[in-house]
């Protein structure tokens, strides 16, 4: 985590950190850290910029309870083209200032399953439904907004704009910029813990910008649903591209570096053995398809394969409000399967070449006839025999290479 200086003659300071991505173990970690920072500098304010499609539900519970346990009034604030979807839109309704720019939209709360469709219908359904709208409910009462437009955000799936959001209750500003946000926030009364306390600011105000490590950012990045499968399907088929063409390295190198940032995006997300499974399954499949050489057959089953795995790969406990695009799912498998192609065919093609050097190289080049049992070849003199008798001028083709000695046949014509 990175933290600016703030100028030591500066009266009030407020701390503004971005939260864009999924939310996850990483998020939840940098919030919680940031959070405990704001309250040693004494911060009038905190601000998290928020823009986040959603994520994990148990990462989500951790980032409302650093929130709502802050000894420094939270503002959370959804800038200009961002939104605040699924689990984004309980980060927001547990701030103490819940803030948006024009452009945006907050809602779209309704659990679903890792691979985006809804939860089916059963005591699970009820279960999750019933945990997710109560927690919405305690955090919307205790900031005084309206709980059954909040609630409608989980069971009728509602997406509102800020326009929208500011009239029904659920958001209490509507600002186009940090400025205008610290602006509108001066005089309000907020409730940290069981105290009412009184936002306020002096003439001068400090923004200390907090941004995550270069080490958080990474893990931010891989620990995404798409990243983390595109990384573990296309480091599989590096390395299994290695495997039949030894000697450079570099796409065994490349495969393995893909999967160590798989596993660690894994490692963030709640992941299924199942989806591992059938993401190996269809890599295999292409490789034997390559190998036995059964027309694209192999392939053309191993790619749904592969995007069933991506399906069940996150479909596991936590993750209810982990929405992953199945379109992307999809394409990535038809990406990965025409490199797939592209590069199996220079591989064969490899193969499938005549070899060029040592004694093997020798085999079918021309050779000149100079004297009784010696030939030129390349420049170069050799011993040479033949079951035909040949003459000096006589041109022939190596059909074997004995040591130094090489067996030729007269050329044809």
């Amino acid at each position: 985590m990175i933290f600016f200086c703030v100028p030591a003659d500066a009266k009030s300071t407020v701390t503004l950190a971005e939260l864009t991505g999924t939310v996850g173990v990483q998020m939840e970690e940098f919030v919680r850290d940031t959070v405990r920072q704001s309250e040693l500098n004494g911060d009038s304010l905190l601000i998290f910029q928020l823009d986040t499609p959603g994520g994990l539900v148990e990462a989500m519970r951790g980032i409302v309870q650093s929130i709502l346990a802050s000894r420094v009034p939270v503002a959370v604030w959804i800038p200009s083209g961002g939104r605040a979807a699924s689990a984004g839109a309980f980060i927001v309704q547990s701030a103490h200032i819940a803030a948006m720019s024009p452009g945006t939209n907050i809602g779209a709360a309704h659990p679903v399953t890792g691979g985006g469709d809804n939860i089916p219908d059963g005591d699970m359904n009820t279960k999750v439904m019933n945990d997710l709208k109560a927690q919405m409910r305690s955090v919307v009462q205790l900031r005084g907004r309206n709980v059954d437009t909040a609630e409608a955000m989980i069971t009728e799936s509602i997406s509102l704009t800020a326009t929208e959001a500011l009239r029904e209750k659920v958001i209490d500003i509507i600002a186009p910029d940090v400025n205008a946000l610290i602006k509108a926030a001066s005089g309000r009364r907020v409730k940290l813990g069981q105290q009412s306390a009184k936002i306020s600011f002096d003439d001068e105000v400090a923004v200390n910008r907090v941004n995550m490590s270069f080490s958080e950012q990474l893990i931010q990045f891989v620990s995404s649903p798409e990243i983390a499968y595109l990384l573990l399907s296309g480091g599989m088929m590096a390395i299994f591209f290695e495997v039949i063409t030894p000697g450079g390295f570099i796409l065994g190198t490349t495969g393995g570096v893909m999967l160590l940032l798989g596993a660690i995006g894994l490692k963030m997300l709640p992941f299924n053995w199942a989806g591992i499974v059938l993401i190996v399954a269809g890599v295999v499949l292409m490789a034997v398809d390559l190998i036995a050489g059964t027309s694209g057959l192999l392939t053309l089953l191993g790619l749904p394969v592969m995007c069933l795995g991506g399906v069940f790969l996150f479909r596991a406990p936590g993750g209810e409000l982990l929405q992953i695009s199945l379109s992307f799912i999809a394409g990535t498998a038809i990406a990965l399967g025409i490199c797939f192609g592209v590069v199996a065919y220079f591989v064969i093609k490899g193969l499938r070449r005549r070899i060029s050097t040592g004694k093997q190289g020798m085999i079918g080049l021309t050779v000149e006839v100079i004297a009784d049992g010696q030939v030129k070849c390349h420049g170069e003199i050799w011993r040479a025999k033949s079951d035909e008798v040949m003459t000096v001028g006589e041109t022939g083709i190596v059909t074997a290479v004995d040591g130094m000695t090489l067996t030729v046949r007269r050329s044809a014509g």
